[in-house]
């Protein structure tokens, strides 16, 4: 492609984005992540994306939605990496997989498995998918000081939702559900669409990013017969990654 001064999908050129930004998948959700900023307002909206500029402790920050899945994650990181950002903290909802994990609680991520194509562009199946681990210390330090219910582990990553919650449907149906079987046994606490692809193109790029969910729901408890409650308030990932930011800003400048 031709160098443009605006990046191609994003629509942002240079200066309209902090160094540390916030990545929701719903372009909805950017707003009210914005109220949390001092002196937010609207940078560029295009397709997925939804950008607005603030600042937290004085240092420009930005959120940018990324949309459902990989491919369009992957985009906004390397478009926000292009005029300045560095540091990425993924905030989100999940699947529990995990019976322990309840409706509500707050997943940080450690690891991802990388049952999606994204990130196969990038790096050979066997890399792993890991976020940057001073971004995933920030992150359960803040949800400690919180006092969130919480969680630390590895989370499936995957590309279809529905091959997820309808895999007898798939003509892959048998590996659907022994991979399934497998995360279960292995102790894979959740189940998003984003983290392998961002953690992947985050260490290809030389960036720093982390991420944390909100569960949604756990079919597996629900299978199991135990109690819970869908819970659809995302405030509670969405604070432990703003408030994770705040600690990563005053750590970098104390460096």
């Amino acid at each position: 492609m031709q160098p443009q001064e605006l990046q191609f999908h994003i629509r942002c050129k240079a200066g309209d984005v902090g160094a540390y930004c916030v990545l929701p998948g719903d372009p909805g959700r950017c707003a009210s992540i914005a109220a949390l900023f001092d002196g937010a307002s609207l940078v560029a909206q295009n397709r997925e994306y939804t950008i607005y500029t603030g600042a937290l402790l004085g240092e420009r920050v930005s959120v940018c939605s990324t949309g459902i899945g990989g491919p369009s994650a992957a985009i906004a990181m390397e478009e926000l990496s292009a005029i300045g950002a560095h540091t990425f903290v993924r905030v989100g909802t999940c699947g529990g997989i995990h019976t322990k994990v309840r409706a509500g609680d707050v997943i940080i991520a450690t690891g991802s498995i990388r049952m999606e194509g994204t990130s196969r562009e990038y790096a050979p199946i066997e890399f792993p998918a890991v976020p940057d681990f001073g971004v995933t210390c920030a992150l359960v330090q803040t949800a400690r000081t919180l006092a969130l219910p919480f969680h630390t582990g590895v989370v499936q990553c995957k590309d279809s939702f529905y091959g997820q919650h309808a895999p007898e449907t798939m003509p892959v149906a048998p590996e659907l559900q022994s991979k399934w079987e497998a995360w279960k046994r292995l102790g894979a606490l959740a189940s998003e669409m984003e983290s392998a692809a961002l953690f992947t193109v985050a260490a290809a790029r030389g960036l720093r990013c982390g991420a944390c969910f909100g569960a949604l729901w756990n079919q597996e408890r629900e299978k199991a017969g135990l109690d819970q409650d869908a819970v659809f308030d995302t405030s509670a990932p969405v604070r432990v990654g703003v408030e994770a930011l705040k600690l990563l800003i005053a750590q970098d400048r104390a460096q």
